[in-house]
C-alpha cells in the first residue's frame, strides 16, 4: 500500500523540564493526527486513550466518515451514490481493487464470486454439531472459523494470491453460510445456491424456498436486499474491523480473522442495535402506546432510551439512514403488511422527525431503526439481523484485511496500558497467611 499520508507541521509535547517535537501527519480529508510512535522512546511516557476514541490506529485508502456533515464515502464516492446506482458486487470490487470495475472486470469478478457459493460438502456435518436452538450467530463464527480447516490453499497470508482466493470465497460463501444458519435454527433442510440468480435474489431463494416451492421474489425486495447489503459494507475503524485489523496483524489466517469480527460484531453496542430497535418496538407494542415512551425517553431519571435513533458517530444525521428510509417505505408498500409493530416504527419515525425534543438533539432515525423494520417486513427473525449485517460486513474487512497485510509499516498490534494494580511484593506461603 502506497503511504499517502504527509507531515505538515510539528505539536510540541512538553512534560516537566522536557520538550518533544511530535510530526503531525494529514491524510487527503478529514482531521490531522500527532504522531505519538516515538513517544515513549524519547521521553518514557505512553498516551492513555481508552476506546482509541481519539487514536489514529492505521492509514487507510478504503473508507472516510465525516460526523458532523453525515458524510460517508467509500474509495471517494458518496455512499448515496452507490446506494441508487451500483450493485453490493460492484461495490466489493470497489472496495478490495480501489475502482470501479468497468464491464469486462464486474462480468469476470460476479462470474468468480458466483462460482464460489458452494460450501464444501463436509461443512453439512459440522452444522450438524450445534444443537437445534443455537443461536444463527453462534452457527456463523464457528462454522467461518473453520473453513481454514477445508480450504488449505489459500491460508498463506503472504502470498497475493491466496488472500485473493480467500476474499473470493469468503464474499461467495457468506450468504450460503448465513442462510444455512437460518435454515438450520428453523429446523428446514437446506437449500444450494443458484447461479442463475444475483447475488442478494440467491441468498433470498436459500433463505425462503423449500424443496417443496421455489421463493419467489420482486425486483423491489431484491433491491432492497441488495442495498441494506451495501449500506452495512464498511464504516472505517469501528470495533470488529479493528478486531480483524489486530487478529491479522498476527498473520492468522483470513478465516480466523473474519471469524473474530463477527464475534465482535455480536455484541448489543455495535452489530446488535437493529435488534434492540425491533425489541424496543415490541415493547411498545401499539401506536397509542408511543406517547407514554416518548415521555419517559424525554425523562433523565427513566433509564428507558429509545433505540435506533441517533449515532455516536455522525452528529447530524447517518446519510445510510435517508437511503433506508426510502427503502423501508417501498418494502412496506410493496408487501402491504398488517403488522403492529411496523404501524408503531412508521408513527414513530413521524414523531421524531418533527417533534421539537428530537430535532434540537438531531436524535434522528438512523440505520439501525430502518434496517430492522425492513428485515422484519422481509420476513427474517431478530435473531438472523446480526447475521446479515456480518454477510455485508465481510466485504468491509477482508478489503482492510488485506490492505493491512500490504501496509509496509504494518506492526503486530500491541497496545499499552496504564497499570493500577498491586506494586511488587513478596510470595507469602499459605500457612502464614
Amino acid at each position: 500500500m502506497e503511504n499517502k499520508i504527509t507531515q505538515t507541521g510539528t505539536a510540541k509535547v512538553t512534560i516537566g523540564d522536557n520538550s518533544y517535537d511530535l510530526p503531525i501527519m494529514k491524510g487527503s480529508m478529514g482531521p490531522a493526527g500527532i504522531d505519538v510512535r516515538a513517544l515513549h522512546k524519547h521521553s518514557g511516557h505512553f498516551t492513555f486513550d481508552p476506546g482509541y476514541t481519539s487514536t489514529c490506529s492505521t492509514e487507510s485508502h478504503i473508507t472516510f466518515i465525516d460526523g458532523q456533515k453525515g458524510q460517508l464515502l467509500h474509495r471517494g464516492y458518496p455512499i448515496e451514490q452507490l446506494a441508487d446506482k451500483s450493485t453490493f458486487l460492484e461495490v466489493a470490487y470497489l472496495m478490495i481493487n480501489g475502482e470501479l470495475p468497468n464491464k469486462a472486470q464486474n462480468d469476470t469478478f460476479t462470474q468468480t464470486i458466483t462460482n464460489h457459493t458452494m460450501l464444501h460438502d463436509q461443512v453439512e456435518q459440522f452444522f450438524q454439531g450445534f444443537r437445534r436452538d443455537s443461536h444463527p450467530m453462534a452457527m456463523m463464527c464457528g462454522t467461518v472459523g473453520a473453513l481454514s480447516g477445508f480450504y488449505h490453499d489459500d491460508t498463506h497470508t503472504t502470498v497475493n494470491e491466496a488472500r485473493d482466493i480467500a476474499m473470493h470465497r469468503l464474499i461467495a460463501k457468506m450468504p450460503t453460510i448465513a442462510a444455512r444458519c437460518y435454515k438450520y435454527s428453523i429446523g428446514q433442510p437446506h437449500v444450494y445456491p443458484n447461479n442463475e440468480l444475483s447475488y442478494a435474489e440467491n441468498f433470498l431463494h436459500m433463505c425462503f424456498s423449500v424443496p417443496a416451492e421455489q421463493y419467489k421474489v420482486s425486483k423491489t425486495i431484491v433491491d432492497a436486499m441488495d442495498t441494506i447489503f451495501i449500506l452495512h459494507a464498511d464504516h472505517e475503524q469501528n470495533a470488529s474491523t479493528s478486531t480483524v485489523r489486530l487478529a491479522g496483524s498476527s498473520g492468522a489466517n483470513p478465516y480466523a480473522c473474519i471469524a473474530a469480527g463477527i464475534a465482535c460484531l455480536w455484541g448489543p453496542s455495535h452489530g446488535g442495535a437493529n435488534e434492540a430497535c425491533l425489541n424496543m418496538l415490541r415493547e411498545i407494542g401499539t401506536v397509542d402506546r408511543i406517547p407514554e415512551y416518548i415521555a419517559r425517553a424525554k425523562d433523565k431519571q427513566d433509564p428507558f432510551r429509545l433505540m435506533g435513533f441517533g449515532h455516536r458517530v455522525y452528529k447530524n444525521f447517518d446519510p445510510r439512514s435517508r437511503v433506508l428510509q426510502k427503502v423501508a417505505h417501498d418494502v412496506l408498500e410493496e408487501l402491504d403488511l398488517d403488522n403492529p409493530i411496523l404501524a408503531v416504527a412508521k408513527e414513530l419515525e413521524k414523531i421524531a422527525l418533527e417533534d421539537e425534543y428530537f430535532v434540537s438533539k438531531k436524535l434522528y432515525p438512523n440505520v439501525d431503526f430502518y434496517s430492522g423494520i425492513v428485515l422484519s417486513a422481509l420476513g427474517f427473525p431478530t435473531s438472523m439481523f446480526t447475521v446479515l449485517f456480518a454477510l455485508a460486513r465481510t466485504v468491509g474487512w477482508i478489503s482492510q484485511w488485506n490492505e493491512m497485510l500490504e501496509d509496509p509499516s504494518q506492526r503486530i498490534g500491541r497496545p499499552r496500558q496504564l497499570y493500577s494494580g498491586a506494586t511488587e511484593r513478596d510470595y507469602v506461603p499459605i500457612s502464614k497467611r
